[in-house]
């Protein structure tokens, strides 16, 4: 509702109108806060892979009321270290033939980016270049 506030009133309508606007629109269903909060937060997990710090930055962002932003964020399944490290997985491999210190610290800046903490990105980074690095493993890492 309130993109489409800020978006009536950029149009230099008198404000009895930009309510009459936003009142039908809320009554016809085509402004819901909640279905917007909904789809914020499946967008970020299913396509962006994002972590709860970004989800809930982009619905602040997006002008979604705090008690509505909140619910949604609580359907939000408390997985964030699985997703972190199946993104740190697809990340390991660009990696390739960087010292580990320096793999580790890009990896997990690419984490943090995505909203991850920074206890939970270290970690699925680690993890990820372990994997990467044991034998039956596809990338290897120069240790120097």
């Amino acid at each position: 509702m309130s993109e489409a506030r800020s978006f009536l009133s950029g149009l230099e309508l008198p404000t009895p109108s930009v309510d009459a606007i936003l009142e039908a629109f809320l009554e016809r269903g085509y402004l819901d806060d909640a279905r917007l909060a909904e789809q914020l937060v499946h967008a970020g997990v299913d396509r962006k892979g994002q972590g709860r710090q970004v989800i809930a930055q982009t619905l602040a962002k997006r002008g979604v009321p705090r008690d509505v932003a909140d619910a949604a964020l609580t359907e939000l399944p408390d997985d964030d270290a699985e997703r972190a490290l199946e993104f740190a997985r697809t990340k390991a491999g660009s990696l390739r033939g960087l010292e580990r210190d320096v793999a580790l610290r890009r990896l997990a800046g690419q984490l943090a980016r995505r909203g991850y903490g920074g206890g939970i990105a270290f970690s699925a980074a680690r993890t990820a270049l372990d994997e990467a690095t044991r034998p039956t493993g596809r990338v290897r890492f120069e240790e120097r």
